[in-house]
């Protein structure tokens, strides 16, 4: 995607200092570049995003191909587009292994196409080292830029449109929260919307307090201003998003508590449902019960990962909370809220986990009893404290605790799932039923899916369903009208 010359780069000083303007002006500017190439291929220009990691990965990949629709590009299908854009996830080191991988494949692409352009961004980019051996190797790529600056994608192309060579932004550390840019979202019913960024909790096993950078939250009325127009654009549900959304608005002046934040989303008129993640069980106050509690649209489910059961390896992991604590808050939770959908993320085989610390997340597990788990084998991720720890666990040992886990986490889910069988519930319709024709599958407020007969004029609508049969993991329902 190189032109003879940049024609439009004469003027570069009229575009302005203050944002979003700054960044509408350089999405105007890549438009007419696109609509000349598109003249001159005699096709559109197409893009395609593939997401590694996690929701809010997910989420700001919303908000970089609203801004190349918006900059002319339409959106392709395939790795075999015009413009292809890799936002990556660093959690686990197999994850670089697997962008790396797929860097290869582009390269063959791209010798077939060289108006190809290829970008990289999200926490991966916020490696030093990842990016010298990018510099080094890949030069192939167009444009590398990381967590902090996403909303620059359009000025990032322009300076790769003008100057021809790789361009390279990657912030240590970035306070900016531009609002009021293009996001094309993936539902029009539902949407995920980031209250804060980065993290300040330092567990001894995850890179993203390094990548992502310290908390910083968005003001009160920024997040009920996009909330209102969400709704206003048919928006039923959102899914309110940060690392850790338990210690919102601390950095705030004045601070603001994320059960205040709730309060005021519920407010909201034409809203119906509320969600949001992930939280953290130090940080989870009984106020934010109490507001869960007490909420006619708050979901009745709730992500608390517990990562172990022995408060010897959590004092380990840095989580600052103990098992017998942990416990006691899903106690007061249970309390408040006796029909809450509880989730957890648990990591098996932990630097120094031993038989008696496995059988005390066992006992977790067990007494929690968990709705659904995410379960993970501990991997070394260079960059952490807990890379360099002694006593790393044998990999038969671990796999051997991991099924085990994993074992007793479906059983319990599954015998969870039955409990509202037989009765009318609340279904938010999300899409055609992909395995059944003439069906629709949608989501219960407690997260549990639902499958029903049912038209895909449904879709995006809060319909009651009655529950015929549970099914392990889902439900098989009726319409009732």
């Amino acid at each position: 995607m190189q032109n003879r010359k940049c024609v439009f780069q004469t003027d570069i000083g009229n575009a302005p200092d203050t944002e979003p303007e700054r960044q509408q002006y350089f999405i105007s500017r890549c438009r007419e570049w696109i609509q000349e190439r598109t003249g001159e291929l005699g096709r559109p220009l197409t893009c395609y995003i593939s997401t590694f990691g996690c929701q809010m990965n997910a989420h700001d990949s919303e908000k970089l191909m609203g801004i190349l629709l918006a900059a002319g590009f339409e959106e392709g299908n395939s790795e075999e587009s015009d413009f292809v854009l890799y936002n990556t996830c660093t959690v686990r080191e197999n994850a670089n292994q697997r962008v790396y991988g797929r860097l290869g494949y582009l390269h063959s692409l791209k010798k077939k196409n060289p108006h190809m352009m290829i970008a990289l961004c999200g926490c991966m980019m916020q490696e030093p080292e990842v990016v010298e051996k990018l510099k080094k190797s890949y030069r192939f790529v167009d444009i590398i830029f990381g967590t902090h600056n996403v909303y620059k994608l359009a000025e990032l192309l322009f300076d790769r449109i003008c100057s021809r060579k790789m361009v390279i932004d990657i912030w240590d550390e970035n306070r900016r929260i531009v609002e009021d840019l293009p996001s094309e979202r993936k539902y029009s019913f539902k949407s995920g919307v980031n209250i804060m960024f980065g993290c300040n909790n330092f567990c001894s096993y995850c890179i993203v307090p390094y990548v992502r950078g310290r908390e910083r939250s968005r003001t009160p009325d920024d997040i009920i201003r996009e909330i209102e127009g969400l709704v206003r654009s048919g928006v039923v549900e959102v899914m309110l998003l940060g690392q850790n959304v338990n210690s919102y608005g601390k950095n705030l002046d004045p601070p603001v508590s994320f059960a205040e934040l709730l309060r005021r989303v519920e407010k909201i008129e034409g809203l119906s449902r509320i969600r949001f993640m992930t939280s953290h069980p130090k940080d989870l106050s009984d106020e934010l019960i109490s507001v869960m509690a007490e909420s006619k649209k708050v979901c009745r489910h709730l992500h608390l990962p517990l990562q172990s059961g022995s408060s010897r390896i959590l004092e380990r992991m840095n989580r600052r909370y103990t098992k017998e604590q942990y416990l006691q808050l899903v106690e007061r939770i249970r309390h408040a809220v006796p029909d809450i959908s509880l989730t957890t993320d648990i990591i098996v085989g932990f630097p120094g986990e031993t038989d008696e610390d496995f059988e005390e997340t066992l006992d977790v597990v067990k007494k929690v009893r968990y709705d659904s788990a995410f379960t993970f084998i501990y991997s070394k991720r260079t960059g952490t404290p807990a890379a360099a720890m002694e006593n790393q666990v044998p990999e038969e040992i671990v796999r051997k605790r991991f099924d085990t886990l994993l074992n007793t986490v479906q059983e319990i889910a599954s015998q969870n799932c039955g409990r509202d069988v037989h009765t009318v519930q609340e279904v938010l319709v999300e899409e055609r039923d992909v395995q059944e024709d003439g069906w629709m599958t949608g989501r219960l407020s407690n997260n549990t899916i639902v499958h029903f007969p049912g038209s895909e004029e449904l879709v995006g609508k809060l319909v009651n369903v009655y529950l015929d049969e549970a099914r392990g993991f889902y439900y098989m329902g009726t319409l009732v009208k």
